[in-house]
């Protein structure tokens, strides 16, 4: 899950595992798997950084287990 800002600046998180397509319009919005829409103060690409951060340390986590059994 990665933190994003509503426009009225309070935070939440969102499954990035459910996000479709996120576009500038110019607000950024969220359209989720779902078909549900969000719509929030963060920019496109700094969400899909957070996605790459997100998913990144997924993978690490998973390297450290696997070195766990070893």
């Amino acid at each position: 899950m990665i933190k994003v800002e509503r426009l009225n600046g309070k935070e939440f998180f969102i499954n990035c595992e459910l996000i479709a397509f996120v576009e500038e319009t110019p607000d950024t919005v969220i359209t989720l798997t779902t078909g549900q829409k969000v719509v929030v103060a963060n920019k496109a690409d700094d969400i899909v950084n957070r996605i790459i951060e997100y998913k990144a340390k997924i993978m690490e986590y998973k390297d450290y287990l696997l070195m766990k059994e070893v």
